[in-house]
Parts: C-alpha cells; sequence; structure tokens
C-alpha cells in the first residue's frame, strides 16, 4: 500500500499537517508565527511539528490557542541548508526533515511542510515515499503571481532536475493539469509550453517533440494545450500552466524575486526622496498596500513536490510567518482535496490511455482531479 493510499485521518476529521520546524533561515519563530496565523483562519488544522522542544515549547507556550492544535515531536537533529543531498540520506535519518516526511509515509499526517534544503528534502521524500508508478521525473510546482482571475499561474519544474526530455515534459504538463484543477480550480486547465519563441518551428527538438505529444493527448486529458508561450506570457491571463526543465524554471523564479524586490526598492526611494514625495506617498498609501500584496512573493509561497506517494510542500528557504502560513494554506487546500491521491490515479489511468495515443505516457479519460 502506498503513502498516498494509507491515510488515517479521516475525511470528516481535521487535516493534520507535518511540519519541518528547523529548516530554514528564519528560524523556529517565523514557523510557528506561520502557523498561528493558519490556524486562526482555518479551525480544521491540525499540526505534528517536527524539532528541537527546546526552541519550539517555549513559543507555543506563548500562543496557548495555537498550542492545543500541536503535537510536538522531539528532535535535535537538523539538516543542514548546504547540507548535499547525498549525505542527507546517509545521515538524515532521525532530522526534524526526515520525520516530518516520515509522519505523511506512515499516514499520520497528510502532508509535510519544510522550508529547509530544497535538494535534500527531495531526496528525502523520493526515498522514503517512493515515485508514483510510471513518473519517471518528479517536478517542483509553484504560483505564480498572473492576470488570470484567480491571481495565479502554475509553472513546473522549478529545480527538481535540471534535465527533462520529451517524456518528461509531457508528464509535467499532465500532472500539472491536474495540479490546477485542485489548488485553483480550474475545470480544464490551458497548458503552455516554454520556448524562446511562440512560432512552431521554434525551440530544441525536446521541446518539438513534447509540443506534438502535449498535442496528442490533450483532449484525453481534458485541458487546453494553448502551444508554446514566451517568458513574457508568465503572468499573463493567456495561460494556467508553464511547463519547461527545472534548469529554466529556476533561473526564471530566482529572476522575477528578484526584480520584485528592485521594483519595490524603487518605489521605496522614490517615495522617499524628497518631502513632496514623502506627501505623495501618503495619499497613495492604500493603491501601494494593494500593489504590494498583489505581487507579494511571500504570498504565493510554495512549491510542491508533484510525482510521489505522499504531498510534500517545499516553502521558501527565507520565508516569514506570512510565507510559512501561505505554504500552510496550499498544504491544507491539496491534503483537503485528497490531492495525491488523485495525482496518482491520473498518472495510473494515464499510463493506459498512453497506449491509445502512442506517446508513452498520457493522461486518463475522465479526471476529477
Amino acid at each position: 500500500m502506498t503513502a498516498a493510499s494509507n491515510r488515517t485521518v479521516s475525511p470528516g476529521g481535521p487535516t493534520v499537517i507535518a511540519v519541518d520546524a528547523m529548516g530554514g533561515d528564519s528560524g523556529v519563530a517565523a514557523i510557528i508565527g506561520g502557523m498561528e496565523k493558519s490556524a486562526g483562519k482555518n479551525t480544521d488544522i491540525r499540526f505534528i511539528v517536527h524539532g528541537d522542544s527546546a526552541a519550539v515549547a517555549p513559543l507555543l507556550e506563548k500562543k496557548p490557542a495555537l498550542a492545543r492544535l500541536v503535537e510536538v515531536r522531539d528532535t535535535d537533529k537538523v539538516v543542514s541548508m548546504d547540507e548535499k543531498p547525498s549525505r542527507a540520506l546517509r545521515s538524515g535519518k532521525g532530522s526534524s526533515m526526515w520525520n516530518a516526511i516520515e509522519s505523511v509515509k506512515s499516514g499520520e499526517a497528510s502532508v509535510a511542510v519544510s522550508c529547509g534544503n530544497t535538494g535534500a528534502l527531495m531526496a528525502i521524500s523520493m526515498l522514503q515515499l517512493r515515485k508514483i508508478p510510471g513518473v519517471v521525473r518528479p517536478a517542483i510546482a509553484v504560483l505564480w503571481p498572473s492576470r488570470n482571475p484567480s491571481g495565479k499561474n502554475i509553472m513546473l519544474d522549478m529545480g527538481a532536475d535540471i534535465k527533462a526530455d520529451a517524456q518528461d515534459l509531457l508528464q509535467y504538463a499532465v500532472m500539472g493539469a491536474s495540479y490546477a484543477r485542485n489548488a485553483l480550480g480550474l475545470e480544464k486547465p490551458r497548458i503552455g509550453l516554454l520556448n524562446i519563441g511562440t512560432e512552431e518551428h521554434k525551440g530544441r527538438p525536446e521541446l518539438q517533440e513534447a509540443a506534438k505529444m502535449i498535442t496528442d493527448v490533450a483532449g484525453i486529458g481534458d485541458f487546453e494545450y494553448i502551444g508554446f508561450v514566451e517568458g513574457s506570457d508568465l503572468p499573463s491571463d493567456r495561460v494556467d500552466v508553464i511547463v519547461t526543465d527545472g534548469f529554466t524554471g529556476n533561473v526564471a523564479l530566482k529572476a522575477s524575486e528578484g526584480t520584485a524586490k528592485l521594483v519595490g526598492d524603487f518605489l521605496k526611494e522614490a517615495f522617499t526622496h524628497t518631502p513632496l514625495a514623502k506627501l505623495a506617498a501618503l495619499f497613495a498609501m492604500s493603491s501601494l498596500k494593494r500593489l504590494k500584496k498583489r505581487v507579494d512573493p511571500r504570498r504565493v509561497n510554495g512549491g510542491v513536490f508533484l510525482g510521489l506517494n505522499g504531498t510534500v510542500i517545499k516553502s521558501h528557504g527565507s520565508a516569514d510567518a506570512i510565507g510559512v502560513s501561505a505554504a500552510i494554506k496550499l498544504a491544507y487546500t491539496l491534503a483537503h482535496n485528497g490531492f495525491s491521491e488523485k495525482l496518482a490515479a491520473r498518472v495510473a489511468s494515464g499510463i493506459e490511455a498512453s497506449k491509445n495515443t502512442g506517446t508513452g505516457t498520457g493522461t486518463p479519460e475522465s479526471d476529477e482531479a
């Protein structure tokens, strides 16, 4: 029995989230703060917190309402942010990260959240949860601020693996469509393949091959393939899911984060440059707050590991309480929707459907995910 099908949390009971309290750069306080924000907005949530009780307990003592929703599992062993994945696999057993994933594997929790080392988290998750049968390369999917009604697009892969052939890109499209249904509530997601241009003749051979394969299965998978998209389309309302390899996706993510910070710094400088500018900032304060909230990367924090027998959310390493809360909210949404089970069923039935298309993989004829 896979971890995804071995849930002990009843559909009518609270959603249990395993939290790695020791990962990340902002410390335990940011993680506990994010949990408090989430619990304050959602009464249907419980936590299993894995970490050093000497650091966690004093913070929870100051937050009795949150403490009642938390079970602390003590460990002082931590996977460092610069630890190599291979070393984390050898020596990470018993760490807060390892134990959080183990809670999902055992069925005690529906999903795990960690701000820790991305490579180590993926390696430990793959070892413990295993890949869904038929998945060659798992992917990391993130939410991207956009002009769509939901305010978000989805992009994958964001760095789980820097390689991706045509078959991998097709599988990312399949998994991304399922994620879009569960995270964004889209009935028929629009899939785009990231390229250096929208013309059909452009791009590397694997992109050309992937485009044909995705086109072949789009009707079966009940998603719309809109063709190639460019970097300028990432925040647009033209597409819902952007598919690319992990190298390109990670560079795009870091570039966008840097650009967002740069624009924020420029705005701050502009509105504090002179006394008149400061006065103008007072009149524009409400509009500036709306803009900041709209483009704030903390509010779309949380990369989902797709293709595993269980759901794992990778929060940004430098996330503060707002960012951690956003990752927990995403974790709850996916767990509440039974996303892991739906994705596994989708991939399994996709393999069968692919026999009719000759692509090697595909999508199910009907999919509630």
